[in-house]
């Protein structure tokens, strides 16, 4: 039976190790490559009628309930009546007071275009489209054009103010919008001439880096501070909420959000479509006051814009503790000006942190090796009585401190860190557009010339011959041995700074390792050279 154990005890380590890369990292080798979105047909008159729809609540505010309204036959989004521009961004605004398009500048952003549009060319829910929950006073707005009193707007240093107007029957709607240089904006929406219930939208999810692994869909921050999010293809209902601090669209890199910074916060209606993906509309009746942004989730930009907006980043169940490393990360770039660097110090402040649960879990694995042999003996002797071994091999246990489990709890103890430091190289487009050294130029896509993923499955193999083991059965031995081939196949294709935290990390374990190897074999020539009288 205990033979069995001890077996079992070695696979489990053998497997939480495997796992922890291949948990986390195998999926993103599946889903790495960004979604190439299917080229989008024109709809007719009649399709778009039928998919795009006005939210629309109850005359209770507190129990209102989503449905759909048909829209006009239109096709708005070709006549562009105004143009802004920044020395960061580029952002077109169409004929039904809507945000078009919206073009990233920054040299970061790009590759071969001039230009990185965020938004999807004909996607159905634009920012700043307004809907009306009356039916009739729907089907107007989206066939009555705004007009703009300016054209063509151009930022530098200070704020530009932009006005658009639509006259609909009995009333006017108007969208005074002031811009900033960043790309956020501060957005008054008013019904003169008539009290009517509308919903503004901040618009569908960017479409500019569209990844299956990483999160698409709406979050939210609810006016106890509370997260929620909504998932593309996994909008189980329609959903209310008062108070919410923010709502935003957003895929891996990018965002459209709206937000205030006013206590009472926002009533916001997250409606689904019909492919369960998330609708996001701010309600409100007669008049609006609120602020936007559309760009990349920088962290810095978002907290100098609104300090809250900082959890539009989102790292899953993990956030709690991926956000301090993130913080952790930042600290470090800015003490050595490079994202490559900060990458190394981080991985060498974690390794400090966990060098004594390391220190205890290789200590254990080499105690398990010395006393191997014995276990054999024990083994062999009384194969037969399962009792007496189990008595014998937890005394030899005891005699030499050695720890069945001991090489398993570390690992489990670091899962979270290793899984938190992923989830934050992932998610940080601070890392687009980063070079490190000679090759590298950007450390969030894969290596162009592998280099870093042959020399992490290298030191794996050189950490991996330090490492003691103590196999039994052939068969595993062989395949740990792959197991550096293996990983350095599956790490072609992570981004290069993922792949640069794991070769540190290995190179630092590998250091560790020679240490801990020293130190012990240290102990055990100073206690062969005590008298016989005086040894254990």
């Amino acid at each position: 039976m205990l033979d069995n154990f001890d077996k079992l005890n070695l696979q489990m380590r053998i497997l939480i190790a495997t796992a922890i890369s291949l948990l986390f990292f195998i999926p993103y080798s599946y889903f790495f490559a960004p979604v190439k979105e299917a080229p989008l047909k024109e709809s007719t008159s009649m399709e778009r009628a039928e998919q795009q729809a006005a939210p629309q609540t109850s005359s209770s505010p507190k129990e209102g309930q989503v449905s759909s309204v048909a829209m006009a036959e239109t096709s708005p989004s070709k006549d562009i009546i105004a143009t802004v521009q920044g020395s960061h961004f580029r952002l077109e605004i169409d004929s039904l007071g809507r945000i078009a398009q919206v073009y990233l500048k920054d040299a970061k952003f790009l590759k071969e275009q001039k230009e990185l549009p965020l938004l999807a060319p004909l996607s159905s829910l634009r920012p700043l489209e307004v809907r009306f929950s009356d039916a009739t006073t729907n089907k107007e707005a989206f066939a009555k054009s705004y007009y703009s009193d300016r054209d063509l707007v151009e930022i530098r240093n200070t704020p530009e103010t932009l006005t658009l107007t639509q006259e609909l029957e009995g009333f006017k709607l108007t969208k005074k919008l002031t811009f900033y240089p960043d790309g956020n904006y501060d957005l008054e929406v008013e019904t003169s001439g008539s009290q009517k219930r509308f919903f503004l939208s901040p618009g569908a999810r960017p479409i500019a880096e569209s990844d299956k692994f990483a999160f698409n869909g709406v979050v939210l921050k609810e006016s106890g501070g509370t997260i929620h999010t909504a998932e593309d293809g996994d909008a189980k209902k329609d959903e209310i909420f008062e108070g919410a601090r923010f709502v935003a669209s957003v895929d891996r890199y990018y965002t459209t959000l709206f937000f205030v910074k006013e206590p009472q916060g926002l009533r916001v209606v997250i409606s689904k479509n019909a492919e369960k993906n998330p609708e996001p509309f701010v309600e409100a009746l007669d008049h609006l006051k609120l602020s936007g942004y559309i760009g990349a989730k920088d962290f810095r930009l978002l907290e100098s814009i609104y300090p809250s907006l900082t959890d539009v980043v989102e790292y899953g169940f993990i956030t709690f503790f991926a956000k301090p490393l993130f913080l952790l990360l930042d600290w470090l770039y800015k003490f050595c000006g490079n994202w490559g660097w900060a990458i190394v110090l981080l991985t060498l402040v974690v390794r400090i942190i966990l060098f004594p649960l390391t220190y205890k879990g290789m200590v254990s694995m080499q105690k398990l090796k010395d006393i191997a042999p014995k276990m054999k003996e024990i083994q062999e002797k009384y194969k037969g009585d399962p009792q007496k071994l189990q008595v014998h091999m937890m005394e030899l246990y005891k005699k030499h401190g050695a720890n069945p489990m001991g090489g398993c709890l570390p690992l489990l103890l670091q899962m979270p860190i290793f899984f938190a430091i992923y989830r934050v190289l992932y998610n940080a487009i601070e890392l687009k557009g980063a070079d490190w050294i000679l090759w590298i130029n950007d450390l969030s896509v894969m290596d162009p010339y592998f280099i870093l993923p042959i020399l992490m499955g290298a030191s794996m193999f050189l950490q991996q011959h330090l490492t003691p083991t103590t196999f039994t059965d052939p068969m595993q031995e062989k395949v740990f041995k792959f197991l550096p081939l293996i990983f350095t196949f599956f790490f072609v294709t992570f981004p290069s700074g993922l792949v640069l935290y794991w070769f540190v990390s290995n190179v630092f374990s590998i250091a560790q390792q020679l240490f801990i190897n020293k130190t012990l074999e240290a102990k055990k020539r100073a206690a062969a050279a005590k008298p016989s009288g005086l040894s254990d």
